[in-house]
């Protein structure tokens, strides 16, 4: 079954590019990335989804439900965290925790204690006491506390310190090994290549790719670096040169044959030839549009 699935869903704001065309699908028990860059679409598409804003055309739906019709029903079992948490103020942790369930009609005493000792969050204090990694660790609590069928999660690690990050995805991958769906939006790679199986890539406002993480990941290219006087302006296909102190660094996608050729009449000190890095592959995605060579 297919929790998300959306066809030809597009988001216009007046005439600026939200989302274009955009068909994406995902599985129930995935633990799925989004991935872009800032301003891709990752947010526009979240709250598109959630029916926080109307689209332009096309359609999206969660559960095989209508996201516009069946907005009230689809957010029973949603935990949506967004990229900001904003709380009214005057309010202790422990009522903004509390609010979060009553909204929901769930008693979810239990499991907000679990998750508030989980994330060391003093609920006695404030809001507006809080640093931005607190008010963070507050909205994990709200949206993970009524044990949800599907986890939406806007940059999501914002303001946690490492062993917080850590354990955020630990809850995370409990969730999902439980049944629960999470939908993972990010620009941080290392976290898709940690905790995803499947991913999306999203470049302004258009799905230029879907498919496994080691999928993804898989590239002809190689990273050499090459020590020594080797002028490498003339080699095709190479990009994202470096230079360094000790030689140059690039990306090179041709044959291997005609590039050993190509640096023998160099005097070469040293030579070394590796794959690539996973925010390099996705980099190519980024800047280059995402054709593979």
């Amino acid at each position: 079954m297919n929790v998300i699935e959306t066809k030809g869903l597009t988001k216009y704001y007046g005439k600026s590019r939200g989302i274009i065309d955009l068909n994406l699908s995902v599985t129930e028990g995935e633990f799925f990335g989004f991935i872009g860059p800032n301003g891709a679409g990752k947010s526009t598409t979240i709250r598109t989804l959630l029916g926080l804003i109307k689209k332009s055309s096309g359609s999206a739906e969660i559960f095989g439900k209508n996201v516009e019709t069946n907005k009230k029903e689809i957010l029973a079992e949603v935990g949506y965290l967004p990229s900001e948490a904003v709380f009214y103020s005057g309010m202790r942790v422990k009522d903004v925790i509390k609010l979060s369930a009553d909204l929901r009609k769930k008693d979810c005493k239990k499991e907000a204690e679990v998750l508030c000792e989980r994330l060391g969050l003093d609920t006695e204090k404030k809001v507006e006491e809080l640093s931005f990694g607190n008010r963070k660790k507050v909205a994990i609590v709200c949206t993970l506390q009524h044990k949800p069928r599907l986890c939406v999660l806007d940059e999501p690690t914002g303001g946690l310190d490492p062993l917080m990050q850590r354990e955020f995805f630990t809850i995370l991958k409990e969730r999902n090994a439980e049944g629960a769906t999470i939908f993972l939006s990010s620009h941080i790679l290392s976290e898709i290549q940690r905790n995803c199986t499947r991913a999306a890539i999203v470049r302004e406002g258009k799905l230029i790719a879907c498919d496994s993480v080691e999928a993804l990941s898989k590239t002809s290219a190689k990273r050499i670096h090459i020590e020594g006087n080797a002028d490498i302006t003339a080699l095709k296909n190479v990009r994202d040169i470096q230079k360094t102190d000790s030689g140059t660094s690039f990306l090179y996608s041709g044959d291997i044959n005609e590039f050993l050729q190509y640096i023998s009449k160099y005097s070469i000190n040293d030579l070394s030839i590796s794959e690539p890095d996973l925010e390099e592959i996705f980099m190519h995605y980024y800047l280059d549009g995402g054709d593979r060579q």
